[in-house]
């Protein structure tokens, strides 16, 4: 016979493991922002597709658990999602950091490549590559 779940919230257990999986996805967040360093490599590194998907998860979690997590759960989930979007903003908008003047006139090779004509300014729609609007 089936087993009935006598609690639509869930064991403390679950609770710790709910929590954990949204600290596991928002430090990895922070990682691909470049708010945290790399394990691997101990350097700040961005990313911003990467970071983009970290919080499309949560935001996935945040659909399907919704009405079956308690207070404090929601609470941590959302306060991740409002930390992580504005930093996301944050950091979309910040300038590339530009290539010093030795790195941006030699190959790999050592030779100097050919003068190459500078970009022109991208306005603040072609720098953002996340138009999503949160409420």
């Amino acid at each position: 016979m089936a087993e009935v779940q006598k609690n639509k919230i869930g064991s403390a257990e679950d609770t710790l493991r709910f929590l954990d999986l949204v600290g596991l996805f928002n430090t990895q967040a922070m990682i691909t922002l470049g708010k945290l360093a790399n394990p691997a490599t101990g350097k700040a590194e961005k990313n911003l597709p990467a970071a983009r998907l970290f919080i499309d998860m949560l935001e996935m979690l945040e659909r399907k658990t919704q009405n079956n997590l308690t207070a404090d759960e929601v609470k941590v989930l959302r306060a991740s999602l409002t930390d992580l979007r504005l930093m996301y903003v944050e950091e979309s908008r910040a300038p590339v950091a530009e290539k010093t003047e030795d790195q941006g006139s030699k190959t790999t090779s050592g030779t100097p490549k050919a003068d190459v004509e500078p970009t022109k300014p991208q306005t603040d729609d072609e720098k953002a590559k996340f138009h999503k609007k949160y409420e």
